[in-house]
């Protein structure tokens, strides 16, 4: 029989998980292309031959999603494998209806095709939106497990933008390894919380590869804990699923792929930001916890801010920059550096998206429902040189910086600048000690 050709919509990360998962070596089938999006700049360029295996000796090509049903013909595709995350039901159906209207299957991989077991137990953070504070209950398990005397490894959802080849496996203990490995600022805002708490994080292409590495890592390893990325399940076979829902968009949790996914796999849902959402989307987003999952231990927990100099926000005109995935294809209309303004006393939050420039004038446009703040795009050096530009240009007092790292370390502002900090405090019992105690009586 003939191979069966294969198209896989992706966004560089889930979309070649599952190909080295289920298609690499498989002589049943041929991935003939992958498609991108939500990522600038990934289309264009090739999955390496080097990561393919011998079945692709030229490597895989990257298309542009919007080439989709021109791709499904002239490739001759039988089925196409949606594999990114954070998308409304609607948008994932209608691009099933371009696939089935273009002749081809539509299909989406679940758990037993792309799940990997690990030798050492495994905690999985997940969330049903991008922004929910995800990153924030990770440090917050690996602080409580570290107490513990356990050594804790971090794998973070892939984020490969560069070069697929060097980015196979990707090792970070130290800020000098930002630089070695090219990070843009997406992927130091996911990393560097993680090293300057003194923990090890891996990332980047092959995960089985990576998985392997992580266990074997030289500083020792008690426990892997898969960091995710966006609301997309784990790679790795979880003995703790944790899942955080954001109560500031409540029935998100039942209407995003894979969202609703991570919420029906958690074995504890942690409600965040209940110190900053109104009750009834604290309750709505309780009301389908029942719903979906009624057996998940409830962890409710404030997502607690902090900045290092108050006098400079009270009274001042401020320019509010947040993390740039959670305003975009998270659809978060403020953040921790907009409640921070207000709690302290700004005069003004200035609107920055008239000041915009290049790239990030193209990023309102694409997203028209950011005005308040900044978002701090920095997939590569062009969109950080237009960030630098744009701030540069806003006439403002001072800028409040609440993305996980300081960008005035990586670009230069020539205005004075705060730094907002949030961590998790879970409210009441039970809290996190509580639910890990499981996993440790076995580790």
């Amino acid at each position: 029989m003939n191979p069966r050709n294969i198209l896989i919509i992706g966004a560089a990360g889930r979309d070649f998980h599952n190909f080295n998962t289920r298609y690499r070596d498989n002589p049943d089938y041929r991935v003939r292309a992958f498609t991108a999006a939500q990522i600038p700049d990934i289309a264009g360029r090739k999955y390496p031959a080097a990561l393919a295996g011998s079945l692709y000796p030229d490597g895989i090509p990257i298309h542009d999603e919007k080439e989709l049903a021109t791709l499904i013909d002239d490739l001759d595709i039988d089925e196409c494998v949606f594999a990114y995350s954070d998308v409304t039901y609607q948008a994932v159906m209608a691009l099933g209806a371009i696939v089935n209207a273009a002749g081809a299957d539509f299909t989406l991989l679940g758990l037993k095709q792309t799940m990997l077991e690990s030798s050492k137990p495994v905690i999985a953070i997940g969330a049903t939106r991008t922004g929910c504070g995800k990153s924030q209950v990770s440090r917050r398990v690996i602080d409580i497990l570290t107490k513990k005397k356990l050594k804790v490894i971090a794998i973070r959802h892939p984020m490969p933008y560069g070069d697929l080849e060097a980015q196979k496996i990707q090792r970070f203990a130290t800020l000098d390894d930002l630089k070695e490995h090219n990070c843009t600022i997406e992927e130091m805002e996911e990393y560097e919380p993680h090293i300057k708490n003194g923990n090890v994080i891996y990332a980047g292409v092959d995960y089985e590869a990576i998985l392997r590495a992580a266990e074997e890592d030289p500083d020792g390893c008690d426990v892997i804990l898969w960091d995710g990325g966006n609301n997309d399940f784990s790679f790795y076979r979880p003995d703790l699923m944790i899942t955080v829902a954001d109560p500031h968009r409540p029935g998100h949790e039942l209407s995003y792929y894979p969202g609703e996914v991570t919420l029906r796999l958690a074995d504890v849902v942690i409600i965040n930001k209940i110190d900053s959402a109104d009750f009834a989307g604290i309750q709505t987003v309780r009301e389908n916890i029942n719903k979906c999952n009624p057996t998940a231990v409830v962890v409710e927990a404030a997502s607690t801010i902090s900045v290092d100099k108050p006098e400079l926000i009270r009274g001042m005109r401020v320019l509010v920059i947040e993390d740039g995935p959670t305003l975009t294809h998270g659809e978060m209309k403020i953040g921790a550096g907009v409640i921070a303004a207000k709690r302290f006393g700004a005069a003004e939050i200035i609107n920055p998206a008239s000041y915009a420039v290049n790239k990030l004038a193209d990023t309102y446009r694409l997203f028209p429902d950011i005005t308040e703040v900044l978002p701090a795009m920095g997939y590569g050096k062009e969109q950080i040189a237009d960030l630098e530009a744009t701030i540069a240009a806003v006439p403002c007092d001072t800028v409040i910086i609440a993305t996980p790292i300081d960008l005035s370390r990586i670009i230069r502002i020539d205005k004075p600048c705060v730094k907002v900090e949030y961590s998790l405090q879970e409210i009441g019992k039970p809290d996190l000690n509580d639910v890990l105690e499981d996993l440790i009586t076995f580790s």
